[in-house]
């Protein structure tokens, strides 16, 4: 049967061109792919013949998407290992190296993180800040992950055996995940990340419903069209899909935003245990992943919880409207748009963190034994249209002070202090949880810095093969 992008996709019981989909698309794009380790490599094309030769037999390494879920239905009944992930992506100046006129047609796509529009919308730093290998063109990213060191290694050497004279590897950013004591993915500041994604595949939704604390209160599924877009350059776009992939490195000052929790700490005259609560006002959950709306305390089960919304707290007495996962995801309580427009906005996040550090994000050490610099995130998002997906949340909930909608006589929101970006205005908190109460604080200093980054096209493997 013909693809529908209005629905999930049961991958089981696909057929015909859905399963001919599935077969030709990346994998990581409806379902995560395991990265612990990460290579990604930035390239430049300098001769079109050799980029399309090369791409053609990168396409040998790669697996699809069918063949990765099979890899973790496997998994579950006979915990063996998977095989190493490769996904490629190519920007507009990417098309154009390779001379093909039939490329993507995304605005924000055609006109790349660097141009100065793009910049200027989502507020970010000017290039000439940016790490050099962002500064000027890359025609394409390579993806490499795998569960080890070794496997990662091993297949990012088959990929470099692969680059011919005329290809530059422009740089190079390494991932690796950090996980707390209970094997949760975490970031550089100590919070459990990546727990709510839209989910496109029923055996995942089934899943979430089952095996998770439920959807009652909040429903991840979503349509394939919310990630994939025919891939117009492919022998059949309407079996052969891609997804627009957003990379942006955003280095991370701990020690300032560890500074931050404490003084807001301080601010509220909180003590003790519920010290713990300042940093969960900034990000809307606490470290553990339990949400602030919910509780007012961490000791979140595990998996993390994920079936919450803003109902019960429709004046921002128990999660700050300004706090990160409430900014970015508001979960129908936007008030600008009908909820399932709001939904639309979500992407597919595929971050992964990056850098090395002496102390335990999760550790007591002091303030100042934390890192400022050289430690991050490796922001990665997919998405079917960039400006109503990153863009749209980047630029309209996150660094938008009047986001979201508050109730009459109420201070505006301002930033999220996690990601946004521009000037910080005085934000208020209710000191004591699900209480009236409107106390000022001076914002958090910024403490995640955009360092460079690019919007690529996440093509099927049937473009790859046959360039």
């Amino acid at each position: 049967m013909p693809v529908d992008l209005t629905k999930p996709l049961s991958w089981k019981s696909a057929q015909g061109d859905e399963a001919t989909m599935l077969a030709e698309l990346q994998p990581n794009i409806v379902k995560p792919h395991v990265r612990d380790h990460l290579s990604v490599l930035f390239v430049r094309f300098d001769d079109a013949g050799e980029a399309r030769g090369f791409l053609s037999a990168l396409a040998g390494l790669m697996k699809s998407a069918k063949a990765h879920l099979e890899e973790v239905e496997t998994f579950k009944v006979a915990h063996t290992g998977g095989t190493p992930y490769v996904g490629v992506g190519l920007s507009r100046t990417g098309y154009e190296a390779l001379g093909i006129t039939a490329a993507p047609a995304d605005p924000s796509f055609r006109l790349g993180m660097r141009d100065p529009l793009t910049r200027e919308k989502l507020a970010d730093p000017p290039r000439s800040s940016w790490d050099v290998a962002y500064r000027d063109r890359i025609d394409a990213v390579v993806l490499v992950g795998a569960d080890t060191d070794a496997a990662l290694t091993a297949e990012r050497n088959e990929v470099l055996r692969l680059v011919p004279d005329s290809v530059y590897v422009l740089g190079e950013e390494t991932g690796l995940s950090r996980v707390n004591e209970r094997g949760e993915g975490i970031e550089h500041f100590g919070y459990v990340d990546g727990r709510s994604q839209p989910l496109f595949l029923t055996e995942d939704i089934d899943a979430e419903k089952h095996t998770t604390d439920g959807v009652n209160e909040w429903d991840p599924s979503a349509p394939l069209g919310q990630v994939l877009v025919a891939d117009p350059a492919a022998p059949d776009p309407s079996v052969h899909f891609g997804s627009y992939f957003v990379f942006r490195k955003l280095e991370q000052n701990v020690r300032r935003f560890k500074q931050a929790e404490s003084d807001l700490a301080d601010a509220l005259g909180l003590t003790g245990d519920d010290r713990e609560r300042a940093g969960a006002m900034l990000v809307g959950r606490f470290e553990d992943g339990t949400p602030l709306t919910s509780n007012s305390g961490p000791g979140s089960h595990s998996p993390v919880g994920n079936d919450f919304s803003y109902d019960s707290d429709d004046l921002g007495q128990k999660c700050p409207f300004h706090a990160h996962i409430r900014k970015t995801n508001p979960r129908g309580s936007g008030g600008f748009e009908d909820p399932a427009d709001e939904r639309r906005h979500l992407m597919a996040r595929r971050g992964q963190t990056y850098g090395e550090r002496a102390d335990d994000p999760n550790g007591g050490e002091p303030i100042r034994a934390r890192p400022t610099g050289g430690v991050g995130l490796l922001f990665m998002a997919f998405n079917s249209d960039l400006g109503d997906q990153f863009e749209f949340t980047q630029q309209i909930w996150a660094n938008n002070t009047e986001f979201p909608r508050v109730p009459e006589g109420t201070k505006p929101p301002g930033l999220d202090l996690v990601i946004g970006q521009g000037p910080r205005p005085e934000t208020t908190y209710a000191p004591a949880w699900g209480r009236n109460g409107a106390t000022p604080a001076d914002p958090a200093a910024q403490a995640v810095t955009m360092k460079g980054g690019e919007y690529f096209f996440m093509p099927s493997l049937a473009f790859l093969r046959n360039l």
